[in-house]
């Protein structure tokens, strides 16, 4: 048994992460700032299957602001997932948000798991490519990130380099490529085509819908998150993609067949900052961490429909029930 410290516990991945570690035997202290980029609500949500387990502690924590040598103490590993998500909202003055709670949380987090002398996984982006010209994207491609997002993400990466170094850092780093699946987060493409299928109304579409993704399954991420902190080398990145690149509008005539339904889309510009293409090189993450994607992309939305149905019609049921008592 290992006692693992999670940052961002009851986000998206955060949340799925956590439950694994603690399915696998292992004791988690899980920290989240509950910020106002999405309800309160939906991470409550996320973290109910944990309330109940004697092997997971919620601290409610900015890690700005927290001691975190007094959360580090007795783990002997940390899982940095916390950051403000978002490549649009980073533009303008939001930013300062994301240079607070991505670059100056996780320069934080690197000084103190450096002290404990313990590993850190973190959650860096593809964001980092921007519009990359080799696909799949090998890590050794030139980051040339193109929204402000991106180049939070890009600065962690040079500051735990600089702790590697000056302090002894041991930290992994972990390019996420568009995770989706039960739990995403609500302003994220899948969720918002779901969502639009079970509850109905419009959805946006930023430019023609050819943009291309490649999407990665959340147990997928989580399990090579979990194989970096056993397996992965000192101060390497890795790719984590699923192998399942597609287009928008590919995957809403996926989700539309799925679904039983039609979308109604709307288009708008193509919105600043947003990539062309995305499609990930794995096979480092396949020969360090032995990791493979597992989740075929239909079966993967079959199970993100059947969540987001699921959740999507019982904040119906609520709406409706609190007009009527209205």
């Amino acid at each position: 048994m290992s006692r693992h410290l999670v940052t961002g516990c009851a986000g998206f991945i955060g949340s799925h992460l956590c439950e694994a570690l603690v399915a696998d035997g292992h004791v988690v202290v899980g920290v989240d700032a509950f910020t106002d980029y999405y309800d309160r609500d939906v991470k409550e949500r996320n973290i109910n299957a944990l309330r109940d387990a004697d092997a997971f502690e919620l601290v409610e924590a900015d890690l700005v602001e927290a001691d975190l040598d007094e959360l580090l103490d007795g783990c002997d590993g940390v899982f940095h997932l916390a950051a403000q998500p978002g490549v649009r909202g980073s533009f303008g003055a939001t930013f300062a948000r994301y240079t607070r709670d991505n670059i100056l949380a996780t320069q934080r987090v690197f000084e103190a798991t450096a002290a404990a002398g313990v590993r850190a996984v973190w959650a860096s982006s593809s964001s980092i490519y921007g519009d990359a010209a080799t696909h799949p994207t090998p890590e050794g491609t030139r980051p040339a990130p193109i929204s402000p997002y991106g180049v939070t993400k890009l600065t962690c990466e040079h500051l735990a380099g600089a702790y590697a170094v000056s302090a002894g850092l041991d930290a992994v780093a972990m390019r996420y490529f568009t995770v989706y699946g039960p739990r995403q987060r609500p302003d994220m493409a899948f969720t918002r085509i779901l969502r639009t299928l079970t509850t109905g109304g419009t959805f946006r579409v930023f430019g023609t819908g050819t943009q291309s993704r490649d999407v990665t399954y959340v147990a997928d991420a989580v399990a090579a998150t979990i194989a970096a902190m056993e397996l992965g080398v000192p101060g390497a990145a890795y790719n984590v993609g699923g192998g399942s690149e597609t287009s928008l509008a590919e995957a809403i005539a996926l989700c539309e067949r799925l679904a039983g339904r039609t979308l109604d889309v709307v288009h708008e510009p193509v919105a600043t900052g947003d990539v062309r293409r995305t499609s990930a090189d794995t096979s480092r993450a396949a020969g360090d961490l032995e990791w493979a994607p597992r989740m075929d992309l239909e079966e993967g939305l079959q199970n993100h429909l059947a969540w987001a149905a699921a959740t999507y019609a019982d904040d119906i049921a609520r709406e409706r029930g609190a007009s009527v008592d209205a």
